[in-house]
């Protein structure tokens, strides 16, 4: 009796144990088959198939596609047995071919490609090519901009908000960095005057490795191109190529450079027979120079003995001068504030005999308005001591207040 019940007892043990272990490799078929039905897969080319049907095509285009959703299942059936998503495909797939009159053989729809894995490398370099988006990440604000521009005569607004009037015949560098370099080659504009005016600009945007190759552009009066001296408009073919891009303003009188890799943006512009350079720079590129750089007109100005006193213009024996009444009234046309643009609008149009150089001081206090990081010191007026100062009537009244001091109205000491 004992020995029966001990017997039962062990079978009973065998058993469960041959219960447990089925089940184990029953557990690992099922896994093993759900592995292998990809009814999952022929859902998503059927979807990405139909995603975009349109015109008059789009019943035969919608046939093909269940015919390509029929046949991948099919190639799975076997693995898909037991599935219940694989069930609803099949009785989904018939009844849609029966709603839209589908025949079950015929031409089937290509499957789609699958979608390129990310390319890391790119994705990083468009955040490199970036500055505003790169440097407000590393520093947790926005970068700083200065503004130069060169125009008329030329004159020459620096970075510092200084404003020049230099004679600088022949070639001179406006920028020299380490990532622009950009020239400016001028002529006289007239006979018997020291007044030039500016015929070319080159302008290099430095290989980057990141962002872009070397590109080169040159403008000459009456060859103002839309594209760089290789003929390309962008930066070339690397991840970040289109952080570097030329815009056609105005054909044959208007060209932005767009270079958002540095922070910059260069405007270039013909009026008449001369040309204009504004530039918006983030500071940090503006100020990436070398001792050996320091002849730079957007940094330092034109050299002491390339200055010319607007004092000067409407003297001498130039036969195609404009009477300074003339030019002070053409020039207050285009510009109504009586600032520095306008001076120099007064003694390019009375030097030259040229109305169109009140379109080069129109143009430059545009793009000023535009790339000038502060609004306030948008116009720039000279004192009677003949110094440049930013803002004008808070300047206006120093020159008062040091005029009446001079007379001995007003006292130092109340």
């Amino acid at each position: 009796m004992g020995k029966s019940t001990c017997f039962a007892g062990s079978r009973r043990h065998s058993l469960n144990a041959e219960i447990v272990i089925k089940t184990f490799f029953l557990l690992l078929f099922c896994k093993h088959v759900y592995s292998r039905c990809k009814i999952l897969r022929c859902n998503s080319e059927y979807v990405a198939s139909t995603l975009n049907l349109r015109g008059p095509n789009k019943s035969a285009a919608y046939c093909q596609a269940l015919r390509s959703y029929s046949r991948c299942t099919r190639r799975t059936s076997h693995a898909c047995r037991g599935d219940l998503a694989y069930h609803s495909a099949v009785h989904g797939i018939e009844d849609l071919m029966a709603q839209n009159h589908c025949a079950k053989e015929g031409p089937t729809s290509a499957p789609q490609p699958p979608a390129p894995a990310p390319n890391r490398q790119a994705t990083a370099a468009l955040d490199i090519c970036d500055y505003e988006k790169s440097f407000a990440h590393k520093r947790g604000r926005p970068p700083t901009y200065q503004h130069c521009a060169m125009f008329g005569d030329p004159h020459v607004r620096t970075f510092g908000d200084e404003f020049q009037t230099c004679r600088v015949e022949g070639s001179w560098p406006l920028l020299d960095n380490n990532y622009l370099f950009a020239q400016a080659t001028s002529y006289p504009v007239a006979k018997g005057s020291d007044a030039t005016a500016t015929g070319k600009l080159t302008i290099i945007f430095k290989n980057m490795k990141e962002c872009i190759d070397q590109k080169v552009y040159k403008a000459e009066v009456d060859n103002l191109p839309a594209a760089f001296e290789d003929g390309s408009v962008n930066g070339g073919e690397r991840p970040g190529g289109n952080s570097l891009i030329i815009h056609e303003r105005i054909p044959g009188r208007h060209v932005e450079i767009r270079a958002a890799y540095i922070g910059t943006t260069i405007a270039v512009r013909q009026a008449g027979r001369q040309l204009s350079f504004s530039i918006r720079a983030a500071e940090e590129v503006a100020q990436s120079f070398t001792e050996e750089q320091d002849l730079q007109l957007c940094v330092g100005g034109c050299p002491p003995s390339q200055r010319i006193s607007r004092n000067e213009c409407c003297c001498g024996g130039n036969s195609t001068a404009i009477p300074a009444e003339k030019a002070h009234r053409l020039c207050k046309e285009k510009l109504p504030v009586e600032d520095l643009y306008f001076q120099s609008c007064v003694f390019d149009v009375a030097t030259s005999g040229d109305a169109n150089f009140t379109l080069a001081a129109h143009g430059a206090l545009e793009d000023a308005k535009v790339f000038h990081p502060d609004a306030r010191k948008l116009h720039i007026f000279q004192t009677d001591a003949a110094s440049w100062t930013v803002g004008g009537p808070s300047s206006l009244v120093l020159v008062a207040l040091a005029f009446l001091l001079s007379q001995g109205s007003v006292g130092l000491y109340a």
